[in-house]
């Protein structure tokens, strides 16, 4: 928990609680740019499919060699230095995706792209790093911790959905420059930067013990835990999940063939619409996660969640590819107005509310009862977001066969996510582990 100078005095946390909910924003919105952008990187490649990803591949595997080091950082200098640091990376990570659209040979303005999408990765790293634990510390009980991550997941749900909408507006159905999404750059360099300057200016609250010798724990020692060690693999396979049904959704709509014959200009806004859509719902989910949060538990939560997925994936694979009427978006005139989508893609994209509460029900459930090892636990979950990008870009591979035929790799990761919380989260007995095992010399 965090300090209070005054233990009788009720300290209020309204204003660090508000920084990490925009903290959230930030990293879905620099995070879901990826993906439409990844069609006009898929064009400067000649059209192969597997270059869609790269883009997200490389936002997110940065977290396979942040995401140790993260943990270090937030338990030596806190949440104040580690967030200006993540703010700080994020603007550079983005101004360099800006630079790459100046640049005249598609394959060195691909290469500058994938350098600004991996530096941006290790910002968003840091910064997931600082709002999770920040916010599941400030509520006075683990389910109001729980309902803390859920209404900062409504924030990181808004970035999410806003980012598909506006850059596939901008971007349209046959732009192959990355520069045609310049203002999106502008905008999240100057929120970066508002950002740093709040942050510098502003006292968040740290941990009572920073800055006094502390004991040095092994990682290992978290993993003797078990709703942990099953919680790592259970995120890895949630940012896989959340990932790949909102990126392939998006791919399955710009490449349909029905869509782009009824409006092949604006093909590109109509799929970042739909899938805007996926992580409205998100929004929606997690606002509601957050309101009953405090009363139910994050296990439950996780089942229902679990199970839902699984069965709206099921549908999108089984059902006929059948043109229902859905909101798109005429990004000429810059209005909402009705097109004809798929009725798989709206299967897979109310995936987006049960995917909703399931960040913060396993960050909730694995690091429950770690004590001493929550800091340095932290810092191997975050390692795991890899996930987002290792298994989009697999599916890929799928893809190339089928992109239906694809989303059985997701229904595998809904599925264990379902496991996870029916058995794997149910804390258990401690292997006995020596201590220097445990301990650091």
């Amino acid at each position: 928990m965090v300090e209070e100078s005054n233990p009788t005095k009720k300290k209020s946390y309204a204003l660090p609680i508000m920084i990490m909910f925009a903290l959230f924003f930030m990293i879905a919105f620099v995070t879901g740019y990826q993906n439409p952008l990844g069609s006009v990187i898929e064009k400067m490649s000649e059209g192969n499919p597997m270059m869609s990803q790269l883009g997200t591949l490389a936002n997110f595997i940065a977290y396979a060699f942040m995401g140790y080091p993260a943990g270090k950082l937030l338990q030596n200098k806190g949440f104040r230095v580690t967030a200006l640091w993540a703010v700080t990376i994020g603007f550079i990570g983005v101004a360099i995706t800006w630079i790459s659209g100046f640049i005249a040979t598609d394959s060195t303005a691909v290469t500058v792209y994938l350098t600004g999408a991996f530096v941006a990765g290790f910002s968003m790293c840091l910064l997931n790093t600082v709002v999770n634990p920040m916010l599941n510390s400030l509520g006075a009980t683990p389910n109001q911790g729980n309902q803390l991550v859920q209404f900062g997941g409504s924030c990181n749900s808004l970035g999410a959905t806003l980012a598909p909408v506006i850059v596939g507006g901008l971007l349209g159905g046959a732009a192959s420059s990355i520069s045609s999404a310049n203002p999106v750059f502008y905008l999240a360099m100057g929120i970066f930067a508002v950002a740093f300057m709040v942050l510098f200016f502003s006292k968040l609250p740290e941990s009572k013990d920073l800055g006094k010798p502390t004991e040095k724990v092994r990682v290992l020692g978290a993993f003797a835990y078990r709703n942990f060690a099953f919680g790592v693999l259970a995120i890895f396979c949630y940012v896989g999940l959340e990932v790949g049904v909102a990126n392939w959704t998006y791919q399955f709509l710009e490449k349909h063939a029905e869509v782009k014959a009824s409006n092949a200009a604006a093909s590109a806004a109509i799929a970042g619409t739909v899938v805007g859509i996926y992580w409205l719902l998100m929004l929606i989910g997690r606002l509601l996660g957050g309101v009953i949060g405090g009363k139910v538990s994050s296990r439950v939560m996780l089942s229902v969640a679990g199970l839902g997925a699984m069965t709206f994936i099921l549908l999108g694979i089984f059902t006929r590819e059948t043109l229902v009427s859905f909101i798109g978006f005429d990004s000429s005139q810059l209005a909402f107005s009705v097109v004809q989508v798929p009725l798989n893609a709206i299967f897979l994209v109310l995936c987006g509310f049960f995917a909703s509460v399931m960040w913060g029900a396993i960050f909730n459930l694995s690091v429950t009862g770690l004590g001493k090892y929550t800091a340095v636990a932290s810092g191997v979950y975050m390692v795991m977001v890899c996930g987002g990008g290792i298994f989009p870009w697999i599916q890929s591979f799928l893809a190339s066969g089928s992109i239906l035929g694809s989303f059985w790799l997701d229904f595998a990761l809904a599925a264990y996510i379902f496991i996870y919380a029916l058995l794997l989260s149910k804390p258990g007995s401690r292997e006995k582990l020596s201590p220097e095992v445990l301990v650091e010399d």
